[in-house]
């Protein structure tokens, strides 16, 4: 049984937490990716912070590019794996919290990422990807 550390991006970007928004999406754009794991001083995960959080909660408010990560950063109840999950139960539990990224933390600390993409590109875990993706897309009503 395959874990995390075996398909996990360990190349991770990272950004501080005091580090603004704009550099944040300069990242993104950089690197062609649509999350990064927010951190703090001690390297430790404080939040994720995604092109749509960037879009509603920075742009769509007015907000100024300026404005720091960490004001705009999901930073409640971050889904996160470990390096020796198991990659079916990876897969379950993007699906369950509809999410498509799930960061990897070691001792408190990021050490990889998995995107439902790195489950796709393995064949033998291509249902799994199916099946997350199937949850994940459900849609849902605009927010009023």
């Amino acid at each position: 049984m395959a874990q995390l550390r075996d398909i996990m991006t360990s190349n991770v970007v990272t950004v501080y937490e005091t580090q603004t928004v704009q550099e944040a999406a300069a990242l993104m754009s950089q690197y062609n990716i649509g999350a990064i794991p927010v951190i703090n001083n001690s390297r430790q995960m404080v939040g994720i912070v995604t092109d749509r959080d960037i879009t509603l909660r920075t742009t769509a408010q007015g907000e100024n590019a300026q404005t720091p990560v960490s004001q705009v950063m999901t930073a409640q109840q971050i889904v996160q794996g470990s390096p020796d999950m198991d990659v079916h139960q990876a897969s379950n539990l993007m699906a369950q919290q509809q999410i498509r990224r799930l960061p990897v933390i070691e001792s408190g600390k990021i050490v990889g990422m998995v995107a439902l993409g790195d489950l796709a590109v393995q064949n033998q875990y291509a249902n799994e990807a199916e099946q997350a993706l199937q949850s994940i897309s459900t849609p849902s009503a605009p927010q009023e």
